[in-house]
Parts: C-alpha cells; structure tokens; sequence
C-alpha cells in the first residue's frame, strides 16, 4: 500500500517535525518564563497581540518564496532564517537586552507553525485520503517524541544551564528540521502547481484563493474557536503558575516538565488512539467531541482553580489539538488544489491561528483597561461558552467535506 519512496519521505518528514518541536519545547518554556520576569504574566496579551502583524510580514516572505522557488527550499529558507533570528536573540539577552525577551515571545509564535504548516503541505500533497488515515497518527508520535525529549530535557537543564542559554538548542535543532525537510522532497517529489497558480499568478499569500472557497472560510473559523479556548486556558494556566512559581529559573523548568509530560500524552493518543479512530469513528464523532471534552474541564477549572486544574485542562487541549484534532483536520485539505493546501492553508492554520490568539488576547486588553483586573475565572468561563459555539461549526464542516468527498469519488 505504501511506496517505498513514501516510506521514506515519511520518515524523513517525521524526522524533521521531531527537530523542530523538540527546539521549540525550548523557545516555547525561555519565551514565556523571560517574558513574565521581564514584563509580568499580566502582560502577556499585549505579547500576543503583536503577533499577528509579526505573522503578516512572515506569511508574505513565505508566500513570495514558495512562488519563487518553490516548497522545498521555502522550507529549508524559513527554518535557516528562524534558527539566525533566534540565535540573535540569545547573544542580545546576554547582553542584557530584555526586549529581545518580547521578540523572541512573538516570534516563537509565528516560526513554529509556518514550518509546521509546511511539513502537512507536503503529506496532505504526496499521500492519499486512506493513506493518510493510517499514516497522520504515527507521524504525529514521531514528532512528539521530539517535544516530550525537548520538555524534559528543559525541565533538567533550565535551572543548571539558565534559561537564556536554552535557546541555542532552538537554533541548533532547526538546521537537521531544514536538512531533513529537503529530504522528504527528493523521495516525496515536489508537488506541483497547476498552470493557473504557478509562481503565485493568484496572489503569492493565498488570500483570493481562501475567500473565494465558502468551505476555506468554514475551516478558518473552526480554526479561531479553537484558538480562542486555547489562548484563554493558556492565560490561565500562566497566570496560576506565576503566582505558584515566582522563580524564573524554577519556573521554566516547571513549564518543561508540563510541555515533555503534553509531548509524551500526545504521542500515546497519536500512536494508538488516532489511526483507530480515523479508521472506523466518522469524522463528523471525533470533531464534535473535542469542544465537549474541553467544555468538562474548563468546567472543572471554573469550579475548582488551581495550578493543578488548570494544567490539566491546558494539557488536554494540547494534546487532543496535536494528535486527534489535528489529523482530523488535516482530511479537510486533501481534495483541494495546491494553492488551497500551501498559500490559503497557511493563512488558515498559521494566520487565524496566531490573530485568533492575538486578537483574543487584544479584547482582554480593552477589557482590561476598562476594568483594570479581569477576574481569573473570567479565562476558564470564556473557554466553556466557545466550547458550546465551536461543536455545531464542527458539524457543518463535517457535512461539507463529506459532501466535497462524495462529489471528488463521481
């Protein structure tokens, strides 16, 4: 059923993905722990609102790359240039540069999911709907082996090393995501565009291609629901652990210890709970039970706050985002054209993923200056009321897709 080149262009593109979440595990526990010594967890929304226009300016040299020359060196360009970035943001902490702690939070933000977005262009592109049905789970495990590695690796060496100088694994980890990612495409291929989009004749970033499609558009706002629960549990879960946890050094390595424990959980759902569940559950179950799931825990945080409650009801939004949500989500993309899985796809899981975050986080900056402390509760409230609105967006695009599919098979 499976080419040996696809075998091996899976296992290759896995490899990649495990470099790159394993550096991030490292910019993703500094970035935080730096930003809240520096500026305090209060601020961290004004953080997330300056990474949608980070992501603007990120999608389009992205966009005008791919157009250039073409997927596989876009993904060995953006992961060079994020590793030079974070790299310069190292040596200007050392020097005792604290905004490069604000830079390196925003770009942590905007680099992560560009080239992750790039990896699922490429298997939605090279595999069929029933071979990515057996094949999204244990690429996802591999890639999570790299986060669990990575979040226990910080939670041992944040208080020996100092968090500023985990950043160099950041860097380093993203020169194999590069050479592995190139890889992938000799044995995978390149995909190719149709003669109506190559070099980026609809528009480099993909937007006429995404709002011209009702299902694109219906895929962004499943995208922004879910983002929205995630940013509101992540300012949660920040804000108890900053209270809990006033040391920076102690703190990240708490921060890795939750994110190896998230990488290790999503691995065992990938591994075993999703290709039995893409297999014989229908899509339609899956996405409708997430936001139910979340619904219970924010439930639960609301009812009983703690640092406990609310690492847990963080962790099990991300670990069902990285494993089931995810490989479900990405069937969406398989019958579309190319532009549709490597421009307006970026806009969708990159872009919507990252404004609905900032654009989250900017509300509750108004809101806070109207009313100067917004009560903790407020978080794990607003993620229960989206939870409810996020399950009948599910159900239609379900119905959407089944739709595209059976018409796809005529």
């Amino acid at each position: 059923m499976f080419p040996r080149r696809l075998i091996f262009a899976a296992i290759s593109i896995s490899s990649a993905a495990c470099f790159v979440l394993f550096g991030y595990e490292f910019i993703r526990s500094v970035s935080s722990s730096l930003f809240i010594d520096a500026y305090g967890a209060e601020n961290l929304p004004r953080g997330m609102v300056a990474v949608p226009p980070s992501m603007l300016v990120m999608l389009y040299g992205y966009g005008r790359l791919l157009s250039w020359q073409g997927a596989t060196r876009a993904l060995a360009v953006t992961s060079l240039f994020s590793a030079i970035l974070v790299l310069g943001c190292y040596f200007a902490l050392t020097r005792g540069v604290h905004f490069a702690a604000a830079i390196i939070y925003v770009f942590r933000e905007a680099y992560i999911v560009i080239i992750i977005e790039q990896f699922w262009s490429f298997v939605n592109s090279v595999l069929t709907t029933e071979q990515a049905k057996r094949i999204n789970g244990p690429f996802c495990a591999v890639a999570s082996m790299g986060s669990f590695l990575g979040g226990m690796l910080v939670s041992r060496w944040a208080t020996v090393l100092g968090s500023e100088a985990l950043l160099l694994f950041t860097a380093a980890s993203l020169v194999p995501t590069a050479v592995f990612g190139v890889i992938a495409y000799k044995f995978g291929g390149e995909p190719e565009p149709s003669a109506e989009e190559a070099g980026g004749r609809l528009g480099h970033v993909g937007v006429k291609t995404f709002f011209r499609s009702r299902y694109l558009v219906f895929i962004g706002v499943l995208i922004i629901s879910t983002q929205v629960v995630s940013t509101v549990l992540d300012l949660r879960f920040n804000g108890l652990a900053e209270s809990e946890i006033p040391d920076k050094d102690m703190r990240t390595a708490f921060f890795g210890g939750v994110y190896g424990s998230l990488g290790l959980a999503a691995g065992i759902l990938q591994l075993v709970v999703v290709p039995l569940a893409l297999r014989f559950v229908a899509l339609r179950y899956i996405h409708v039970t997430i936001p139910i799931v979340h619904f219970v825990s924010s439930l639960v945080l609301t009812m009983s706050p703690s640092l406990r409650t609310g690492t847990a009801a963080y962790t099990i939004f991300k670990a069902l985002d990285y494993s089931i949500f995810r490989a479900g989500k990405e069937l969406f993309y398989m019958p579309l054209s190319y532009d549709s899985r490597y421009r307006a796809k970026q806009i969708i899981d990159s872009f919507s993923y990252r404004f609905s975050k900032g654009g989250s986080a900017g509300v509750l900056e108004l809101v806070r200056l109207g009313v100067q402390t917004i009560p903790q509760v407020a978080f794990s409230i607003t993620a229960m009321v989206v939870a409810v609105l996020w399950a009948p967006i599910a159900f239609s695009l379900t119905r959407a897709y089944q739709r595209l599919v059976k018409t796809e098979d005529n």
